[in-house]
């Protein structure tokens, strides 16, 4: 799915970001805001992922949509 679409629709997504990393807080949901850059940050932050890592399993998740 087109990650303009997934920012666009942030509140209804950001639950589904939540079922697949459940380390993820509100606040983390919150300050990602839909930004995928920011959002990339803050799962290799709580999952310890590399850069390459975190775009890859963003990118898996959001084609699956």
């Amino acid at each position: 799915m087109n990650w303009d679409r997934i920012e666009g629709n942030w509140k209804q997504f950001s639950g589904k970001v939540k079922e697949k990393w459940g380390q993820l807080t509100d606040d983390d949901l919150a300050k990602a805001n839909g930004n995928r850059e920011q959002l990339e940050g803050i799962i290799q932050e709580r999952y310890g992922y590399g850069k390459d890592q975190a775009k890859q399993e963003l990118d898996r998740w959001s084609d699956s949509l």
